[in-house]
C-alpha cells in the first residue's frame, strides 16, 4: 500500500478548520448592545444596572487597562429557531486562548443573577434546548479588560502591571455579540475528529491502529459534504463510530481525571481581579455541572470560596448544591495554595486549621488532602504537618519543571524530617491544566514511572491560572476517552477516590525522603524583599499578640481575648503566602498592596499586643520576651538606654534585672566583649573574628563580604537565578566611612558606608552587645540596580560536611559537595531563621530576620585547611513581571554566631526575630507555660478556637533528636490532652505534679489542649 499519510493528514486539518469548525454555529442574529464604561475600581451589579448607557458597535475598541466596561444586550430569538438549541455567542476581543490574563466577562440576567462567564475558550451563554421562538433576551455583562503581561512571552518589562501606570487607551476590540443556533451534530463532529486525529497522530508510525484510523478519517472526509457540512455531519459520524467503538488494551493505564480551574489568588492580576475571576469560573463550573451529571470539579482555596460567598451569594448557593450532588469536591484544606518554602511552621499549620475548618463548617466535607500543584519546592516539613491535620494525601505537578534531574517517581510515600510518610502523587501528564489532548494522554503514558507497580494516575483537566476551568469541549473528549484503543482510559472521578485505589493497588510505593527541591524558581526565596519581611515580620507579631493575649487573658479580670481581630489577621497574613504573592512573582500592583496590607496588620497585631501588656496592669518598667528560650540580653528603654536584663522565656521581668557581664572594649575598629573579638578592616569587611572561648579565628577571608552580580536568568526573571549568575561580579570593597557610632560598657557598634552601582547606597551597623556572642549586622539599603543580586559572604574556617538550615518546626541538612548532579542544582536553596555549619566540637550560625535565599560552598585552601562560606541573597533587582521590584529602601539584621550548637543556634533565630518588648508600666504574670528539658521548644500559644478558655500550646523538639521534659503551666491545670492541629483530641497527655510530661522524637509537632481548674 503506497504512503498517503501526509495528503490525508492535511486534508482532515483543513476540512475540520475550515469548514467543520466553522459551521458549529448554523445561524445567528446580532444583539442590539449599548455600553458604560465604570469610573475606577468595579462597582456592584445594582450601580452597573442603573447607570447611563450608549449605543455600541461591534468592532469598536473598548477597555482601558485594568478598566472594567458593562454592556447592555438585547436579542430576541427568531421564531423559526423554535425547538432548537439556540445560545448567545460573545467574543470580547479575545487574544489567544489562554483565558487567564486578558479579557473575562460575566454575563447576568436583568435582575442580576450572575448566569456564566465568557473567555476565549467558552464563549457561549445557553439560552435554551428546545428555544421558544420569539423569546425576549436581555443581558447585563460585566467585561474586565485585564492586559495580557504574557505579551510577548515575559521577553520585556512592562508598565502594564500596575494600575498607576498602565494608561488608559483601550486594549480591546469588541467582536461578537450573537444569538446563535448550536448544530449539535456538527458540535460533536468536531470533537470526534479532534480526538481521533490526535490519537492518530502520537501513534508509533507501525502500530496498526494509526492507519486504521487514518483511513477511516479519509473515508470520513468523502462523506463530508463541504456544500452542506450540517447536512452531511450525522453520516460523517457513522463513518467514525467504528472507530471510536473500539475498547482499550485490558492493560491500558488509567487517568483519572478531575475537573479544576487553578486560580491564582493573585499573580499577573491582583487580589480585588481574583474576586471577579472567582465568580466567573465558578459560574461556568456550576453551570457545567447541570449540563453532564458526570462532571467533577476539584476546588482548594477556602479563601476564594469566601469572597464567592461575601460577594456572589447566588454563586454561592450553587456551589453548595454542587457539593450535595457530590459534583463539586472541596480539596486542599489550605487557606489558600501557599507557597512550599517560605510560610513559618505555624503559618502552615494556620493554612491548614482555617482551610479545613472553612470546609467542615459550610459543607460538612472534611478534606484528605493537600492540593498543591503550583509552588515552587516544597518542605520536608509537609508530610507531618499534613497528616497531623487529618489529611491522607499529597498532589504537586510542579517537580516535573525541573531543568536537571528528572524525578524519579510519580506515585510514592513522601517521608518528612520526623520519619512521618504521605502518599503522594505528581500527575505525570505534567500539567494542572489537561484537556485530554492525544498529546496529554501519549505524555501521561510515556511518562508514567511506577509502570509494573502502579496503573493510574490522576489528572486535573480545566483551563487555570486564571481560571477558565473545565468546558463541555474537555468533558465530551473525556466521555470518548473513556474506553477507546490506543488511549489510556479516562475515568472522571473525585481524588479521594483516585487516592484510595492508587495506594491500594501500589502499597509498597518507593520511598523519598526530605524536601522537595524544584531545581528551577530558585530567586523566590529572595525576589520583593519587603513582601518576604512583611509576611516574616506578621508571622512573629501573631505569635507575640497570642501569647501575651492569652496571658491576660488568664491573668487579667475582664479582658477579652481578641478572637475575631487574631482570626482575621492571621486569614490576612495567609492570603499573603499565596504562591506567587510571597514568592515575589507577582506584577508591581500585588506587592505595592502587600507592603500596605503588612503595614496594617503590623500596627493592629501592635496594637493587640500593647492592650494585653497593659491589662496585666501597671507598675515598673518591664522587659516581655516572646521566645521560648530563657534570654539575658542588653535592651533599650524608651529613651534608648541601654541596659542588660535577664527574662525567661514566655514570661516578663523588670527592666535592669540581673548581673551586667564583662563590658564592650572598643578600640580602633576593633570590638570586644570577652567573648569575641571582631576586627573591621579599612574597607569595611570583617578582617577578623576571634572567638575567645575557643581560642580560635572564625574566618578564612574576608567577612561579610558583599558582592554584587549580573543576574539575568535564561527566562522568568522574577522567578529564577541560573547558575551563571556566579560567573560575573563586583566586590564592593571602597567603604566611604567607616565610624565607630557607640562605645558604651554594654555594646560596641560601627558603622560602615558605601556607595556602588547605579546611585546604591548602603549603611551597615556591626554591634556587639555584652554577655553575647553574636555579632549583629543592622543594614539598611536604597537600591536602585537592575538585573543584579547582592549577596553577603561569610567565609568560614570549618570543613562543614553539610549544612542545617532551619525550616519549619526543624531543620534540614543539605551537602555542601557537588558531587552528584542532585547536589550541584541546589546552587540556591532556602532557609528560614539560620544556617548552620559545623565539624566536630565547633560551629557557627548565620542568622536572620527577613531572607530566604542563600548558598553554602566550601574549597580547599593551599594551607590544607577548608573554608565552608555561607552566603545570604539579599536584594535582587529583576525587572519582569515588575519592572520595579524591589527598588528603594530595605531595612533588615542578619547576623554571625560564633561557637554555635544547634541548640544556641535555634535561640539565637528566635532571639533575633522576637525582639524584647519594654512596657514602660506593666504588672507582672507567671509564664503561661515553662519548660524542663532540653529540645522540646514551643512554637504557639494560645485559648482554643472554640473559646472554652482552654490554653492550647505547640511544641516541637528542635534539634534533631529525642527529646524529654515537663511543660508546667502558670495557672491551676485540670487536665491534658494531646490534640492534632484543629485542637481535636488523639490521646490523653500525662499529667504528673502539676506539670504535662513531654516525649518527642526528632522534629516531632506536639499539641497540647490544657484545660484550667476554677479554683
Amino acid at each position: 500500500m503506497h504512503d498517503e499519510r501526509r495528503r490525508i493528514e492535511e486534508r482532515v486539518q483543513r476540512v475540520h478548520d475550515q469548514r467543520i469548525k466553522t459551521a458549529i454555529y448554523a445561524a445567528s442574529v446580532p444583539f442590539e448592545v449599548e455600553a458604560w464604561q465604570a469610573p475606577g475600581e468595579p462597582v456592584s451589579f445594582e450601580e452597573a444596572a442603573s447607570a447611563s448607557y450608549e449605543p455600541f458597535a461591534m468592532d469598536t475598541p473598548w477597555g482601558p487597562p485594568w478598566g472594567t466596561t458593562w454592556f447592555r444586550m438585547r436579542g430576541q430569538v427568531p421564531a423559526e429557531w423554535a425547538g432548537k438549541r439556540v445560545e448567545a455567542v460573545i467574543d470580547l476581543g479575545f487574544i489567544g486562548d489562554w483565558p487567564g490574563n486578558q479579557a473575562e466577562a460575566l454575563v447576568h440576567l436583568a435582575d442580576g443573577t450572575p448566569l456564566k462567564a465568557v473567555n476565549p475558550l467558552n464563549q457561549y451563554v445557553p439560552i435554551g434546548n428546545p428555544a421558544v421562538g420569539g423569546e425576549e433576551i436581555h443581558y447585563l455583562v460585566e467585561a474586565a479588560s485585564n492586559p495580557d503581561i504574557l505579551a510577548e512571552n515575559f521577553s520585556r518589562p512592562t508598565v502594564m502591571g500596575d494600575v498607576l501606570t498602565a494608561g488608559d487607551k483601550p486594549i480591546y476590540t469588541f467582536q461578537r455579540a450573537d444569538l446563535a443556533v448550536l448544530d449539535e451534530d456538527v458540535f460533536h463532529l468536531d470533537l470526534d475528529l479532534q480526538v481521533l486525529r490526535e490519537l492518530m497522530v502520537h501513534l508509533e508510525e507501525h502500530d496498526p491502529r494509526r492507519h486504521e484510523i487514518l483511513h477511516t478519517l479519509d473515508r470520513a472526509m468523502d462523506t463530508v459534504d463541504l456544500d452542506d457540512v450540517s447536512g452531511s455531519a450525522a453520516a460523517v459520524r457513522e463513518v467514525l463510530a467504528p472507530a471510536l467503538a473500539k475498547p482499550a488494551h485490558a492493560s491500558a493505564h488509567t487517568v483519572s481525571g478531575v475537573g479544576h480551574a487553578h486560580i491564582d489568588s493573585a499573580w499577573l492580576w491582583p487580589i480585588r481581579e481574583t474576586k471577579r475571576k472567582t465568580s466567573r469560573t465558578f459560574s461556568n463550573v456550576t453551570a457545567l455541572a447541570d449540563e453532564y451529571e458526570d462532571f467533577i470539579f476539584a476546588c482548594s482555596q477556602a479563601q476564594q470560596y469566601e469572597w464567592v460567598r461575601d460577594n456572589y451569594p447566588q454563586v454561592w448557593e450553587r456551589i453548595k448544591k454542587s457539593v450535595e450532588k457530590g459534583q463539586w469536591a472541596p480539596v486542599g484544606g489550605m487557606w489558600v495554595e501557599a507557597d512550599g518554602n517560605l510560610p513559618g511552621g505555624e503559618a502552615i499549620a494556620r493554612q491548614l486549621v482555617h482551610g479545613k475548618k472553612f470546609f467542615m463548617e459550610h459543607f460538612g466535607v472534611e478534606t484528605k488532602g493537600v492540593w498543591l500543584p503550583d509552588s515552587f519546592g516544597y518542605t520536608a516539613a509537609y508530610p507531618q504537618l499534613a497528616k497531623l491535620a487529618g489529611n491522607d494525601w499529597f498532589l504537586t505537578q510542579k517537580i516535573s519543571w525541573n531543568q536537571t534531574n528528572k524525578f524519579p517517581h510519580h506515585t510514592f510515600w513522601w517521608e518528612g524530617i520526623d520519619g512521618t510518610r504521605i502518599f503522594t502523587h505528581f500527575p505525570p501528564v505534567d500539567t494542572y491544566n489537561a484537556r485530554f489532548s492525544g498529546e496529554e494522554m501519549a505524555r501521561a503514558v510515556r511518562n508514567y514511572q511506577e509502570k509494573g507497580g502502579g496503573t493510574r494516575s490522576l489528572a486535573p483537566f480545566g483551563w487555570g491560572d486564571g481560571g477558565g476551568g473545565p468546558t463541555r469541549e474537555i468533558m465530551e473528549r473525556a466521555r470518548r476517552l473513556a474506553d477507546l484503543e490506543g488511549s489510556p482510559k479516562v475515568v472522571v472521578e473525585h481524588p479521594d477516590k483516585f487516592f484510595a485505589d492508587a495506594r491500594e493497588e501500589y502499597p509498597d510505593a518507593p520511598v523519598w525522603v526530605g524536601e522537595l527541591y524544584l531545581e528551577l524558581h530558585r530567586a523566590t526565596y529572595t525576589s520583593q524583599a519587603r513582601t518576604k519581611q512583611g509576611n516574616r515580620r506578621s508571622e512573629h507579631l501573631l505569635r507575640e499578640a497570642e501569647l501575651w493575649a492569652t496571658t491576660a487573658a488568664l491573668n487579667a479580670p475582664g479582658y477579652s481575648y481578641p478572637y475575631e481581630k487574631l482570626d482575621r489577621l492571621w486569614k490576612t497574613v495567609l492570603l499573603h503566602q499565596f504562591h506567587d504573592i510571597l514568592p515575589g512573582s507577582s506584577i508591581a500592583w500585588v506587592h505595592r498592596e502587600a507592603e500596605a496590607e503588612y503595614a496594617r496588620v503590623a500596627q493592629e497585631v501592635q496594637a493587640l499586643t500593647a492592650e494585653a501588656v497593659a491589662a496585666l496592669g501597671s507598675g515598673e518598667t518591664r522587659v516581655f520576651n516572646t521566645s521560648p528560650c530563657d534570654r539575658a540580653e542588653v535592651v533599650r528603654t524608651s529613651v534608648g538606654v541601654p541596659m542588660y536584663t535577664e527574662v525567661p522565656a514566655n514570661g516578663s521581668a523588670p527592666l535592669g534585672s540581673g548581673e551586667p557581664p564583662q563590658p564592650v572594649a572598643v578600640t580602633g575598629r576593633v570590638l570586644d566583649n570577652g567573648l569575641v573579638r571582631v576586627e573591621v578592616a579599612e574597607d569595611g569587611t570583617l578582617s577578623s573574628v576571634r572567638d575567645l572561648r575557643a581560642d580560635r579565628e572564625v574566618l578564612a577571608g574576608e567577612g561579610n563580604l558583599l558582592r554584587l552580580h549580573t543576574d539575568l536568568p535564561n527566562y522568568w526573571d522574577a522567578w529564577d537565578i541560573d547558575k551563571h549568575y556566579k560567573n560575573r561580579y563586583t566586590d564592593l570593597l571602597d567603604a566611604e566611612a567607616v565610624t565607630v557610632v557607640e562605645e558604651d560598657p554594654l555594646l560596641g557598634a560601627i558603622r560602615v558606608e558605601r556607595a556602588f552601582g547605579k546611585g546604591s547606597r548602603i549603611t551597615q551597623t556591626i554591634t556587639v552587645r555584652a554577655g553575647s556572642p553574636r555579632i549583629d549586622i543592622e543594614t539598611e539599603i536604597d537600591w536602585h540596580e537592575t538585573e543584579k543580586i547582592l549577596k553577603a559572604a561569610f567565609p568560614v574556617d570549618i570543613r562543614a560536611a553539610h549544612s542545617s538550615a532551619e525550616i519549619q518546626f526543624g531543620h534540614i541538612q543539605r551537602p555542601t559537595h557537588t558531587n552528584t548532579s542532585w547536589e550541584s542544582a541546589r546552587f540556591e536553596v532556602c532557609n528560614h531563621r539560620w544556617v548552620h555549619i559545623g565539624e566536630p566540637g565547633y560551629g557557627v550560625a548565620v542568622i536572620n530576620d527577613s531572607t530566604y535565599g542563600h548558598d553554602v560552598s566550601r574549597t580547599v585552601r593551599e594551607d590544607g585547611g577548608t573554608t565552608t562560606t555561607v552566603r545570604l541573597s539579599l536584594v535582587r533587582a529583576p525587572r519582569i513581571p515588575d519592572p520595579e521590584a524591589d527598588q528603594g529602601k530595605h531595612r533588615f539584621t542578619y547576623a554571625l554566631l560564633p561557637g554555635a550548637t544547634i541548640e544556641d543556634t535555634v535561640a539565637e533565630g528566635y532571639a533575633l526575630n522576637l525582639p524584647l518588648r519594654v512596657a514602660d508600666s506593666a504588672g507582672a504574670a507567671e509564664p503561661v507555660v515553662s519548660v524542663e528539658g532540653e529540645g522540646v521548644t514551643v512554637e504557639a500559644v494560645k485559648l482554643a478556637d472554640d473559646e472554652s478558655g482552654d490554653v492550647v500550646v505547640r511544641l516541637y523538639e528542635s534539634r534533631g533528636g529525642r527529646a524529654q521534659g515537663t511543660l508546667r503551666t502558670g495557672f491551676p491545670l485540670a487536665g491534658a490532652q494531646v490534640t492534632d492541629l484543629l485542637e481535636r483530641p488523639l490521646a490523653e497527655a500525662d499529667v504528673d505534679g502539676g506539670g504535662v510530661a513531654v516525649t518527642l522524637r526528632p522534629f516531632e509537632v506536639q499539641t497540647l489542649r490544657l484545660s484550667r481548674r476554677n479554683d
